[in-house]
């Protein structure tokens, strides 16, 4: 079964996608928003991607929901369910192939530092980067269920890197994330040692 897009070797063109696209979409969240940052696999130079631009929003608040959405629909987006609590999601599909993908939270939300130090690891780690370009190419080769089969297949990576997720309904905030530093250091230290690209190598 087809992904929502084909992998394809990195384009020098997709940051240049990410700045237009995010003109277009600030629009939508009026005095909310606080800034929108390039993410996923297209944010990270040499890696292949599937030609989706992940756009990540932070907000002050989620507030006229029903306002946003439509502002959103207006501009091709349709309104996916929340990926965890406080983490809503767009998707835009032109002729049946998604290109671009907008994930929205509040300033704070866990999944914001987790998605920016993800995208850094792989800008700055060109093993990890290797392993998971790599990993991502035998998935969609293999792939028979589709896009959910696809991500439930990468999470035990990312996984290794930045620790589990926080559970869906979870709604922690960076104050509240205090008891987690030294987890976090102990996580970005093990992304670089040995017994983790043994792991995954193949």
């Amino acid at each position: 079964m087809a992904l929502t897009s084909k992998i394809a070797p990195y384009d020098s063109r997709w940051p240049a996608r990410f700045f237009i696209e995010k003109e277009r979409v600030a629009k939508s969240f009026g005095t909310e928003l606080g800034d929108i940052h390039h993410v996923g696999s297209t944010a990270v130079p040499g890696l292949a991607a599937k030609p989706e631009i992940d756009l990540l929003v932070e907000v002050s608040e989620h507030r006229n929901q029903a306002a946003r959405d439509a502002s959103m629909r207006a501009l091709g987006y349709v309104r996916g369910k929340d990926l965890s609590a406080g983490h809503h999601f767009y998707r835009r599909d032109v002729d049946g192939v998604r290109t671009h993908k907008v994930h929205v939270c509040v300033s704070g939300h866990w999944q914001i530092e987790r998605m920016l130090r993800f995208r850094d690891l792989l800008r700055d780690d060109s093993v990890v980067r290797q392993q998971y370009q790599d990993l991502k190419l035998e998935l969609e080769a293999n792939n028979r269920q589709g896009i959910g089969e696809y991500l439930a297949q990468k999470a035990p990576f990312i996984d290794a890197l930045m620790g589990p997720p926080l559970s869906r309904n979870s709604l922690t905030f960076a104050a509240d994330r205090a008891p987690l530093k030294a987890t976090r250091a102990r996580r970005k230290t093990f992304s670089r040692k040995s017994e983790f690209r043994d792991r995954f190598s193949r």
